[in-house]
């Protein structure tokens, strides 16, 4: 399940994520990505991952579809979790892009949204 919180900076997508990632929920977070891009800034993310399991396959497979289409679009990212695998994950997409991607602790969230917003 991914929680949209709404941050008052209007680049930045920030959600509490839990449970298991659906297509539904990647597609909530899609049409905010071309409202960024329409006003011609980049994207930077804050995800919070508390109780997260993963994605489903379809899931999966749409946040892919995505993060490919928009992937030159994207500026920072910041994962706040509480597993290692969560940590790993953040390497591996810092691998595949171009952006900034920091991986916090869940009890550094504060410092995170510090970088995140700065």
């Amino acid at each position: 399940m991914i929680q949209i919180i709404n941050t008052g900076k209007d680049n930045l997508i920030s959600a509490k994520i839990s449970g298991k990632i659906l297509k539904n929920d990647v597609e909530k977070i899609h049409p905010l990505i071309h409202n960024i891009i329409k006003k011609g800034k980049k994207v930077d993310f804050y995800f919070e991952m508390e109780d997260l399991e993963g994605y489903t396959l379809k899931g999966f497979w749409e946040d892919i579809k995505v993060d490919s289409a928009h992937i030159s679009d994207y500026r920072k990212m910041a994962f706040v979790g509480e597993k290692k695998w969560q940590e790993w994950s953040t390497k591996a997409t810092d691998f595949f892009t171009s952006s900034e991607v920091k991986y916090f602790d869940l009890e550094d969230k504060e410092l995170a949204k510090t970088w995140i917003t700065s």
